[in-house]
């Protein structure tokens, strides 16, 4: 059975999903449904309680929720509590909430969007693209965003060939390239930009995102060439692909003399955006 992460977007929101390609089915975070049905900063409490009431009226739809593996905000993968569209669609009816029924056609729209999809690859790009721009990221900002998706693919394919497991192992990897190139482990950059659930890579400047993918590049390519056998071997490589970035960022520091990883994240750059497109139209 292979499974597929993916992050959708509602509203501005985002929802953690997993698709199934043997049932053919969309997997949702019921917690993340939760927040942004209700609105709430404690949607496990709310989650929680709502299966008590569930229970108490005699449904059984909570004893049919299951558990897959999601990404945390600190980059690792739990057990979560998740729910194909047809029990999403029973729980909403549990849930008063304004956004109930655009909710309700935004899940029916995802579910025939990945159908079409699984026609059309090129469809999942162009809908990645989509969504950035909805969100208010520019279209060069895109670019390197996509560029770096594929990048990771092959970095973390090239993993998998080489024996390491997913999970606490490709997490482990991942720091120690971004700790050799940036100074920072994924979650001290992340803290460092104010993140919690949101993806890091998402937040990061162009520039910042071009350093990343060379030293995921960089890591891929090292290991290629000599075929790491075993975990530490790894580690190595993921501390010389950090250092070819490395590298750069220091010469490009040292001729414009400024820091290239920055408390910047997704919301300022984009606030810094609108204020200059307000002050752009203000001269005309």
């Amino acid at each position: 059975m292979t499974k597929q992460d993916a992050v959708q977007i509602f509203e501005d929101k985002k929802v953690r999903t997993i698709w199934d390609d043997e049932m053919e089915t969309w997997f949702f975070s019921v917690i993340d449904v939760i927040e942004i049905l209700t609105n709430t900063d404690r949607p496990r409490k709310y989650w929680n309680d709502l299966k008590t009431k569930l229970k108490s009226e005699g449904s059984e739809l909570s004893d049919k929720i299951g558990q897959l593996k999601m990404k945390a905000s600190d980059g690792k993968a739990y057990k979560t509590d998740v729910a194909d569209a047809e029990q999403l669609f029973r729980l909403i009816q549990s849930i008063p909430s304004p956004k109930a029924e655009p909710f309700k056609l935004w899940l029916a729209q995802i579910g025939a969007e990945r159908l079409d999809e699984m026609q059309d690859p090129e469809l999942t790009i162009d809908r990645a693209l989509e969504q950035y721009l909805k969100l208010g990221y520019s279209e060069s900002w895109i670019n390197q965003r996509l560029k770096s998706i594929e990048i990771r693919k092959e970095l973390t394919d090239e993993w998998k060939n080489r024996g390491v497991n997913e999970g606490v192992q490709f997490a482990t990897l991942t720091d120690i390239i971004t700790k050799t190139w940036a100074g920072k482990t994924t979650k001290e950059y992340k803290d460092l930009k104010g993140l919690k659930k949101e993806n890091l890579r998402d937040n990061m400047s162009n520039t910042e995102l071009i350093l990343n993918m060379l030293a995921e590049a960089s890591t891929k390519d090292i290991s290629q060439a000599i075929n790491p056998e075993t975990f530490d071997d790894s580690k190595k490589v993921a501390r010389q692909g950090g250092n070819v970035a490395k590298v750069a960022l220091d010469e490009l520091e040292a001729q414009t003399g400024k820091k290239v990883v920055t408390a910047s994240n997704a919301k300022t750059m984009l606030n810094e955006k609108n204020r200059i497109n307000r002050l752009d139209l203000g001269d005309r």
